[in-house]
Formats: C-alpha cells, structure tokens, sequence
C-alpha cells in the first residue's frame, strides 16, 4: 500500500514540476520532456526522480489538453522573442529546430509573424554601425557578414541598400 502511495506522490511531484516549469515560460513539447526526465536540483545535489516514462508521457499528454504546452504558441512566441534581440529568420528557424520544433509548425509561425525582416536587419545595421549606412565596399562587407552572422537572409539584407539608394 506504501508503495502505491509513494507512486502516486512521485507522479504528482512529476506533474507539480511540469505545471511549475511552464507557469515560467512556454516551452516546446521536446523541451519540457527533457527537463521533466532530468535530475531535480537540491541542496544536496542532483537527485533523480523516480518517475517512469509512462508518468512523463502522460503529463506530457494531461499539459497537451490543459492547454499549457503548444509547440505552435511556442513557436509563435519564440519567433517574436527573438527577433525583438535582433535575430533574423534563419537563425530562428535552426533555434526552433535545436527545440525539437517540426519544420512544419516553425514554418507555419514563420508565414504568421508579421515581422518586415528587412527592416529588422536595417535597425541591427543601424544600431551596430550608425547612421548613414556606410556604402564604402569594405565595411558594407563586414555589415552583411554581420547580418548574416545574425541570421538574416541575403535578400533582405541587400533590400537595405536598394532602399537606401531611393
């Protein structure tokens, strides 16, 4: 009988966790499944939890419906989050992808965000090398390295300079 109780209580630390885990922040199904199968913390070290991946399955599953875990949401709001830093859409997309969110829902959030990423590289060019642009090739060269170091797509890079020739 102990057992079953004590099998029950590791289930509801397991889920107590989870829900704490995203009351935070979201996160991407793969995310919370790797934190929710990872050792607990202590103040004496690291302590494995003794929950079973049928319990991490489940909690999984109970968050899904509760709606308190949504890759798509994540997605959407991570691609906000991030551009917002100055990241540009490729190196979202690999981000999203290092999360273990499909192509298909990155993708997806991709075309929804309403983000002009020409803009966003404009500003990051502005904000790192001041303005006016320089148009000398040299440091237009280390611009778009830098642009494309952040993840900016060469279209939208080079539309800074069509606009800018206006």
């Amino acid at each position: 009988m102990s057992d079953s109780t004590g099998r029950r209580s590791a289930y509801a630390r397991l889920l107590d966790r989870a829900v704490r885990i995203l009351a935070m922040r979201d996160h991407g199904e793969h995310e919370l499944r790797r934190k929710l199968a990872a050792p607990v913390m202590t103040k004496n070290g690291p302590e494995e939890t003794d929950a079973t991946p049928d319990d991490i399955e489940n909690i999984i599953n109970w968050c899904k419906e509760s709606h308190y875990l949504d890759d798509a949401r994540f997605a959407r709001q991570f691609i906000s989050s991030r551009s917002r830093k100055g990241y540009g859409p490729s190196r979202i997309r690999q981000e999203l992808n290092q999360k273990g969110i499909t192509r298909e829902i990155s993708e997806s959030a991709m075309r929804e965000c309403d983000i002009d990423w020409a803009e966003k590289a404009r500003e990051q060019a502005v904000r790192k090398y001041g303005e006016p642009l320089p148009t000398e090739f040299a440091i237009k060269v280390k611009v778009q390295r830098f642009l494309l170091y952040r993840g900016y797509l060469m279209e939208d890079i080079q539309e800074i300079w069509r606009n800018f020739a206006d």
